[in-house]
């Protein structure tokens, strides 16, 4: 039987480059080799594909695949763009299509869908332009927005992933500078209320183990000495991570129904995971999805496929099949 022919895509001219080639790393590394004919596909800082590590262009990789693995994450590979490019050729890929992902990866769109559909999330006031902020004309924009939330407050850019660019603001001498370093990953920036809780996160998966949005278990987030899960807590061990999470039962339950929710809602495909806050007076809120979670081995989602029991093997090869499918 002849197997079939899987590209592995990333790297990418995305802050999260880094992530992307661990992350396909462990998607080679695991793929069934009985089953598929893996291709590395690597995408340059500056955007060049490479198959099998010679440069090509790539209208000329898709016909000698059968589907891709999207391993990219941020801007260009999770914001829309790579699946509008795999679209158009009409080759089978993992995770969400072009426009879901730009749902997702848009904070303040993805924020839109969930109020619509009833689903808690922080309040946020929007700065289009943040590279302006320091202009003269702009200082009472600056206070205003400074003083529309209590202390601590949270700025993060509007378009990025891992955590990336995120700054919690205690006073008002350091709100321009984090607003900038957002603005460095983002052209729009949020500032969005701080609400204290326990950070959790939850994977779905569609169509596995007989039900149609299945939620791994909620985990647990405990950054050590930081206040927040920031990029250097998501990947430098400055975590205590718990799987699954010390959630009273009815916590765990509405955690993982609203993570299928919100898969649902933005009609995210195959897989992501979703990040909240658990608040002992308001309840839950829903910071982000993630439509193209991490697997490496720091990563979230592979841990929360351990603690139920699923090899990374046979996950990898769920998600392709549903691909190969349609689904």
């Amino acid at each position: 039987m002849n197997r079939i022919r899987v590209g592995v895509l990333r790297g990418g001219p995305s802050s999260e480059y880094e992530v992307s080639l661990k992350t396909g790393a462990a998607v080679i590394n695991h793929i069934p080799r009985d089953i598929y004919d893996i291709q590395d596909i690597f995408i340059s800082r500056d955007g060049v594909w490479h198959k099998n590590g010679a440069p090509i262009v790539p209208h000329n990789i898709f016909p000698n695949l059968d589907v891709v693995f999207n391993a990219l994450h941020g801007q260009y590979g999770e914001d829309g763009k790579v699946q509008h490019i795999l679209e158009m050729h009409k080759i089978p890929f993992t995770g969400s299509g072009s426009f879901s992902s730009v749902l997702g990866m848009n904070k303040v769109l993805s924020k839109s869908v969930f109020e619509k559909n009833k689903i808690k999330t922080p309040q946020y006031r929007l700065i289009e332009n943040p590279k302006d902020i320091s202009n003269k004309e702009n200082a009472g924009t600056l206070i205003e927005l400074f003083r529309f939330f209590p202390l601590p407050l949270v700025v993060k850019p509007v378009s990025a992933g891992s955590s990336i660019g995120i700054t919690m603001v205690k006073d008002f001498s350091s709100f321009e500078s984090a607003i900038k370093k957002a603005g460095e990953h983002s052209s729009s920036v949020m500032i969005e209320e701080y609400i204290p809780g326990i950070e959790a996160t939850v994977g779905v998966i569609d169509n596995y183990r007989n039900e149609e949005t299945y939620a791994l278990p909620p985990i647990e987030i405990r950054p050590k000495n930081k206040t927040f899960f920031d990029y250097e807590a998501k990947y430098g061990g400055a975590t205590n991570e718990i799987v699954p999470g010390n959630f009273e039962y009815e916590d765990k339950l509405k955690l993982e129904d609203i993570a299928k929710k919100v898969h649902n809602v933005l009609g995210l495909r195959h897989y992501s995971r979703a990040d909240f806050i658990v608040s002992p007076s308001r309840g839950i809120y829903v910071l982000e999805a993630n439509t193209l979670p991490g697997l490496t081995e720091e990563s979230l989602l592979p841990k929360a496929l351990k603690a139920v029991g699923a090899s990374m093997s046979h996950f990898f090869n769920h998600v392709l099949q549903l691909a190969i499918a349609g689904k």
